[in-house]
């Protein structure tokens, strides 16, 4: 018998495998209201949105959770509004969002949102002129928020009384996370809908848009309207959300907004591929060892006899590329005993 330390691997030898797993990740209306005396609250000098993390900001420690922003159409009722703030800025959000989640139509224009997700639709009433993003992290997201039945959930408070404003709650929900729709350049979205305590409708009704792989979340600024349950008091003075989307700061109006927000759970969806090596080892290989220490003057020092059979204990696999060169190494919990009358295959698993 020969020592044998190499042994190339075949294409039966090798097997492709790609595995989905999800996290669940829950965020408490604490976390977004601004648990560390609004000190996890990161705002910017642009004014555009405002960021939100798990600590507050400038601790090391600190993750980020997620970014508010808001914005509405051109030709939205609001924008002609007097006394505007940021009027640009909010119409750029918006056709930012626009462009990037719904794109254009055939004469080369921006498609709208709108809640029944066909954005070519000429309904006015599907029409999501004025919205509010939720765009989570992808450290929350991973590659992609995970498509299931009622799998993405966030309760609203939507009372009228901005001292109390979970004295009544709107629940938006992924209803049909399975059946998810293609036609986003931002990839599979789906319709979110809404229902509640004190809900007006009779039965459910779309509200926004969950886009999967980009990890936002786009509703209609009618959720705290009384189209859906009461006209709510945004701030300590008082002002409907069309007042505060006008009036307000974007920075100012993300904040009225995450005050009324209860908590907020999905699950994401990390996809780990894998290659997986079967290196196999038959009856009459790897009996040896290439380890200087294996022989003693020219004897194998785990034979008790000159007679006894070759005896090896396999501690590493090396994988090699086709040049020699060394590309990964896996270790044996335990060293193995190999000899003559054994064969292993040993499973070596690259994830990426």
């Amino acid at each position: 018998m020969s020592a044998t330390s190499f042994k190339s691997l075949n294409a039966k030898d090798v097997q492709l495998t790609r595995t989905k797993l999800h996290e669940a990740i829950p965020l408490t209306g604490t976390i977004l209201s601004g648990t560390y005396s609004e000190n996890n609250i990161k705002n910017y000098s642009h004014g555009m949105f405002q960021s939100v993390y798990d600590y507050p900001y400038l601790s090391s420690s600190a993750n980020h959770i997620l970014d508010l922003t808001l914005g509405w159409a051109s030709d939205s009722s609001l924008s002609g509004s007097t006394g505007v703030t940021l009027r640009n800025k909010k119409n750029d959000i918006y056709n930012e969002m626009s462009q990037v989640l719904a794109g254009y139509d055939t004469t080369g224009s921006i498609n709208k949102l709108n809640v029944s997700g066909n954005f070519g639709s000429a309904i006015a009433a599907d029409k999501m002129e004025e919205v509010l993003v939720f765009n989570f992290a992808r450290l929350l997201t991973k590659d992609e928020i995970q498509k299931q039945a009622n799998g993405f959930t966030m309760t609203l408070g939507v009372s009228s009384s901005y001292a109390t404003p979970f004295a009544k709650t709107l629940t938006v929900y992924d209803k049909n996370g399975i059946n998810s729709r293609t036609n986003s350049p931002a990839g599979e979205f789906n319709i979110l809908y809404a229902t509640g305590s004190g809900f007006a409708a009779s039965s459910e009704r779309p509200c926004g848009l969950l886009f999967y792989q980009a990890g936002l979340a786009v509703l209609t600024s009618s959720v705290f309207k009384s189209d859906f349950v009461e006209a709510c008091e945004m701030d300590s003075l008082g002002e409907p959300i069309d007042d505060l989307l006008v009036s307000g700061s974007i920075s100012g109006s993300a904040t009225a907004i995450r005050h009324r927000v209860q908590n907020v759970s999905f699950n994401n969806t990390t996809e780990l591929n894998s290659t997986v090596y079967f290196c196999r080892a038959n009856n009459s290989e790897f009996n040896y060892s290439s380890n200087p220490t294996y022989l003693s003057s020219s004897q194998i020092r785990v034979k008790e006899i000159k007679s006894d059979n070759p005896v090896s204990y396999v501690t590493t696999v090396g994988l090699y590329s086709e040049d020699n060169a060394l590309l990964a190494v896996a270790k044996l919990s335990e060293p193995v005993k190999k000899t003559p009358a054994e064969e292993y295959t040993l499973r070596v698993r690259l994830d990426y």
